[in-house]
């Protein structure tokens, strides 16, 4: 048997040449950049074409671009604009080439925004935008928002531009709403401020330029050149604050639609007088309404105080003349604060606050008037202020001290009590007599308190007094006492539980209330009045002949003691030309007191012919220096049982 063995039957061979592998999503892995490159190389027309595509697709959506775009080469020269950046300068794209691109969008009219973008030129900045006020080619101007960035790969620029003058409409509209008061037309508060800050700010950049110090005692402006003053630059600001005298009575009575109405006539007035006055370098001046019925007149670059007086008056003068409103005539009248000063040091809060203080001050003066700033009037409101807020916690801190004038017999010189003097020991002002903090205690009623301490301290001082000299007469202490004490405390208890705690007998004590206070009193002070009196206390009725002097009422007051005011006794002063006619009213007074069994008491007794004549007139008992000033505890008891006093 023939044939070939059977064997295997093998495939054909493969191919000599592997097929080119397809960049595939299965390529991109870890070998994928190699595989790109082997692709490239094997294909170089292939990866031409596509890279000229796609550079035909990016010049014409450059060129299809509503963004206006150019590119700019490292020289910040135009390499190419597209058709919208023509359009919106309003020329031809190709006649923008070659032209310096900084001039084209005004990137070089401030130096911050010209070194960020030669930053993005030099590749030291990624990008940079900025708001830009272009011209077009027919004169009208836009508003454009300007982005600079680096082109990848590249040593040029990307310049483009969005055209945002309707945004800027749209702001300037909203912020006109926004800084204006919607009844008058004014600028309102914030725009006032704004304005008054840019004020300030531009004065002491003038005085920086020019030299200009500022005089903290005089408060001016003393200058090293006079650049400072040309084109009407003083370096001054000036405010006229003013707000109308009785406007609520408008709205109570006639609406607050009339109410309204009469604010806008009374903004077109002050914008009248404003203009009137005169132009500044800023402009004229700015008239606000800052709310309610309070109206402010800023004048930038004053030339003085005169300058806003006369502003002031032509105001007051426009305000007096009557309003016709929708059938209503109206008569107004504005109280105005003025203050006038250099611009360089000041602040906006300072300056208003010394418009607030002058504006309060026209109006506790009488109202319908204009007052200017007094710094020392001022320096008095603040030291006030500051008595204020400590007066409270110096009664806790024991900063009070009590010193003891005499009340002589006028008939043999001999001590029959004292009157107690508060004193106020402050840490900063130093001795402070009555005169500089009971008017303040009695406003804030830190006057209980502080009556209630004093009373205390002198009952227990008179009491020692009577234990130490136990063999001579008792002085009796008098003690004055605010009408308020009486309306917010219950004196009478705190003068029972002082006498107990003390021990001090109650005829001992004489508790010394102004005429004012006394006169007149009906219901609860008459009340306490006529209390103390049952218990024995002595009331006594200070500066006497001053206030009410309701003699057919004193009759019926608990009421012991008449102190005559010290200007009737002021007026034996000159003894060779004596007033005849304060002689006769003190004798009168006199007679009157004795006759209904009250003793007189004379006060600022200061020279023996005084003493003599009160004498000689019947008065009981005197007090001044010519006896003894106010003087320590241990003065006093000195005095007592001593010679009696020159009488």
């Amino acid at each position: 048997m023939s044939g070939t063995p059977e064997g295997p039957v093998h495939p054909e061979p493969p191919e000599t040449h592997a097929a080119e592998p397809a960049l595939t999503e299965r390529h991109t892995g870890q070998h994928g950049g190699r595989y790109a490159e082997q692709y490239a190389e094997r294909h170089p027309s292939r990866d031409t074409d596509r890279r000229a595509a796609e550079l035909r697709d990016y010049r014409a959506a450059f060129r299809a671009a509503r963004l206006a775009m150019a590119v700019v080469d490292q020289d910040g020269v135009v390499v190419t604009a597209n058709e919208s950046f023509g359009t919106l300068l309003g020329t031809e794209p190709r006649a923008l080439r070659d032209q310096a691109a900084a001039d084209l969008v005004d990137l070089a009219s401030d130096g911050r925004t010209w070194h960020a973008y030669r930053e993005v030129l030099r590749g030291r900045r990624s990008r940079f935008r900025c708001t830009r006020r272009l011209k077009h080619a027919d004169g009208r101007s836009l508003w454009a928002e300007v982005t600079v960035a680096p082109v990848p790969d590249s040593r040029r620029v990307l310049l483009s531009i969005t055209d945002i003058s309707d945004r800027r409409e749209l702001q300037a509209r909203l912020r006109h709403l926004q800084m204006h008061d919607p009844v008058t037309r004014l600028p309102n508060r914030a725009l006032f401020f704004e304005r008054l800050s840019a004020a300030l700010e531009a004065s002491a950049q003038d005085a920086a330029d020019s030299g200009i110090t500022v005089d903290p005692e005089a408060g001016a402006a003393i200058s090293s050149s006079y650049e400072s003053y040309r084109y009407g630059r003083t370096g001054r600001i000036g405010l006229c604050y003013l707000d109308l005298d009785g406007f609520k009575a408008v709205n109570d009575t006639l609406g607050h639609r009339v109410g309204d109405r009469l604010l806008a006539a009374v903004a077109a007035r002050l914008t009248e007088c404003a203009d009137s006055d005169g132009y500044t370098r800023s402009g004229g001046h700015l008239v606000a309404r800052l709310g309610g019925d309070e109206f402010a007149v800023l004048v930038e670059d004053s030339t003085g105080t005169e300058q806003l007086a006369d502003l002031a008056r032509s105001v007051l003068c426009a305000l007096q003349q009557p309003f016709d409103l929708a059938g209503q005539r109206l008569s107004v009248s504005a109280s105005i604060g003025v203050v006038e000063r250099s611009g360089h040091g000041t602040t906006a809060t300072a300056l208003m606050q010394a418009a607030d203080t002058t504006l309060y001050w026209a109006k506790a003066d009488g109202k319908a008037r204009w007052t200017l700033f007094d710094p020392e009037r001022n320096a008095h409101r603040m030291t006030r202020q500051a008595l204020s807020s400590t007066l409270r916690p110096a009664v806790e801190r024991g900063e009070f001290a009590l010193e003891y004038q005499p009340l002589v017999d006028l008939a043999d010189g001999a001590v029959r009590g004292v009157e107690a003097l508060v004193r106020w020991n402050h840490p900063q002002f130093g001795s402070l007599a009555p005169n500089r903090f009971i008017a303040i205690a009695e406003e804030d009623g830190s006057i209980v308190e502080l009556g209630r301490w004093v009373l205390r301290t002198a009952c227990r001082q008179a009491r020692q007094w009577q234990k130490d000299h136990p063999s001579e007469r008792p002085l009796f202490v008098s003690v004055n006492v605010a009408v308020r004490q009486v309306w917010d405390s219950d004196l009478v208890a705190d003068v029972a539980g002082i006498l107990a705690e003390t021990g001090l007998a109650p005829h001992l004590l004489q508790l010394e209330l102004t005429e004012s206070a006394v006169m007149g009193s009906a219901g609860r002070p008459l009340q306490a009045l006529q209390a103390l009196s049952d218990m024995g206390v002595r009331i006594a009725i200070d500066d006497f002949g001053t206030g009410y002097s309701n003699l057919a009422y004193l009759s019926r007051l608990p009421v012991s003691v008449l102190k005559l005011d010290g200007s009737f006794v002021r007026g034996f002063q000159d003894e060779e030309h004596a007033n005849p006619a304060d002689e006769l009213i003190v004798e009168a007074l006199v007679q009157l007191a004795h006759r209904l069994g009250l003793t007189v008491t004379a006060e600022c007794v200061e020279t023996s012919g005084q003493a003599s004549r009160l004498r000689s007139i019947g008065c009981d008992t005197g007090q001044g220096w010519l006896y003894s000033r106010a003087v320590a505890p241990d003065r006093i008891a000195e005095l007592i049982g001593s010679e009696p006093l020159s009488v």
